[in-house]
């Protein structure tokens, strides 16, 4: 099915609000013709929609090609969901500071920017100025598959929907350059409403013809050697845990359709986060369990999730299940390996963290996991895209010590990660936001997919019983990907 089969258009923008963000417009060129600066200034107006909305199916309907393109959303927290659509600016660094660049670049704009202040209107999390996108694993990005995604991006749409139960509010945004003519700014804006259009979001083709080739980038003993190695090193002493991760590319006979994988998605993995940023031909998506950080006001909450075990169809063996993975020293020291991290990393900024005293099963479509719930109240204001950089990578993605794990990781995977295992995410003009870990996951460019999974690795790792681990979470994708 075609999302533009049956499009529905509507009058986005009241009359009112289109005057406000002609006024504001015009008002932010003549500030740019005194300014002796090169930094745009943004221009907002936000408003409530009326009616049920999809912004999923808003923003895959109505992109472009070359579109930028970012959707958060977990269905079973009240259809929490954020998506945004082109690109007023951007905030992009590389580099050990690419967080505090981001974070810089980001309270300048808002600071200069002429917006509506939601505070009070009862508006969803997300509604008003945002900026979303992620971060990649590592400091810096090399691999020509991830050509698109910087290590650090995070961009501010023209389009933002944020949607929370059945309150949903759009905002549009421009970014006002040095010698930038008004009527210019007011054209691209009237040019992208006019192709906003909301259709139903495309289903996968229930019998697809052709063949989908599936294949490990390196052979699964590949893995299984990196696992033994690490855990040689691990026993030797110079680190307490390491994860590791491989790959496996799927070829289709036809192009990968986003729109369509996360609607299969988000009706199978209600409990996580469905997320996907597009930059042109290249999507990436998944269904994450994890969440690295929220921040709201002086308040912080996080997770500590690691240790895994496979689910079963059968109530009574999927709760044998979930008390030996409860039970296992292993996951649970696993667990508590980035339960300590992620405590000593808020500390220093924080008037108190609790770390729940045991850890809970979670549990997801395919699998289960340990999790311990982790507060902070902050001691002083910190934006959301700083706590982020704080705690990325944790060692539920990375290792520790995390200096030892940086080095070891890509020698041992072999693969340039991108934005597997990084954070993903936005943040809005009060600095709060949510980002949450780039895992079970791939990487779209045309009819080619790369999926990858990975592990803890602690002393008592087995590398079989790692392989087979890394199987179960490629499930999430794998079988929406290859047909």
């Amino acid at each position: 099915m075609s999302a533009t089969s049956t499009r529905e258009a509507r009058p986005w923008l009241s009359a009112a609000a289109r005057e406000r963000l002609e006024r504001r417009i015009r008002a932010a060129a003549q500030r740019q013709r005194r300014a002796r600066t090169q930094e745009p200034v943004l221009v907002s107006v936000s408003e409530r929609l009326s009616g049920p909305i999809d912004p999923l199916a808003l923003v895959t309907g109505s992109r472009r090609a070359d579109d930028d393109w970012f959707v958060l959303e977990q269905p079973a927290r009240d259809g929490q969901v954020l998506a945004t659509l082109g690109r007023a600016v951007a905030c992009e660094a590389e580099g050990t500071t690419r967080f505090a660049d981001v974070a810089g670049r980001w309270r300048r704009l808002v600071a200069g920017a002429l917006a509506d202040d939601l505070s009070g209107a009862g508006a969803p999390a997300a509604a008003g100025l945002v900026a979303a996108g992620g971060f990649a694993f590592a400091d810096r990005v090399e691999a020509p598959e991830w050509s698109g995604f910087a290590s650090a991006s995070m961009i501010v749409g023209e389009v933002a929907v944020a949607r929370a139960g059945r309150e949903a509010w759009l905002t549009l945004t421009a970014a006002v350059g040095p010698g930038e003519a008004a009527e210019s700014v007011l054209g691209r804006i009237d040019r992208r409403l006019a192709e906003l259009a909301v259709g139903p979001v495309p289903l996968l083709d229930p019998a697809p013809t052709g063949v989908y080739r599936v294949r490990s980038a390196m052979p699964p003993a590949h893995h299984e050697e990196a696992v033994a190695r690490a855990v040689q090193r691990i026993r030797a002493g110079e680190l307490t845990k390491v994860v590791l991760a491989r790959e496996v590319r799927v070829t289709a006979p036809v192009a990968h359709d986003p729109a369509a994988i996360l609607g299969v998605l988000r009706e199978g993995f209600g409990d996580c986060f469905i997320y996907a940023a597009g930059r042109g031909p290249a999507t990436f998506l998944g269904a994450t369990p994890e969440l690295l950080v929220r921040r709201e006001g002086q308040r912080a909450a996080t997770v500590a999730l690691a240790g895994s075990m496979r689910r079963s169809a059968d109530p009574a063996v999927d709760d044998h299940l979930a008390e030996q993975l409860r039970s296992s020293a292993k996951n649970r020291e696993e667990n508590a390996i980035v339960a300590r991290r992620i405590a000593a990393a808020l500390a220093p900024r924080s008037v108190w963290v609790t770390v729940a005293p045991e850890p809970v099963v979670i549990r997801v479509a395919n699998i289960q996991h340990l999790a311990t719930p982790i507060r902070a109240q902050l001691a002083a204001p910190v934006d959301a895209v700083t706590l982020a950089g704080l705690l990325h990578p944790t060692p539920a993605v990375g290792g520790e010590p995390l200096t030892v794990a940086r080095r070891l990781i890509p020698a041992l995977e072999g693969f340039d990660r991108g934005w597997y295992a990084g954070a993903l995410g936005w943040i809005d003009a009060a600095d709060d936001g949510e980002f949450c870990v780039g895992l079970r996951c791939a990487l779209l460019r045309g009819r080619e997919a790369s999926c990858y999974a990975g592990g803890g690795i602690v002393a008592d790792s087995d590398p079989v019983a790692e392989l087979a681990e890394t199987e179960v979470k490629l499930q999430a994708l794998l079988p929406v990907l290859a047909g």
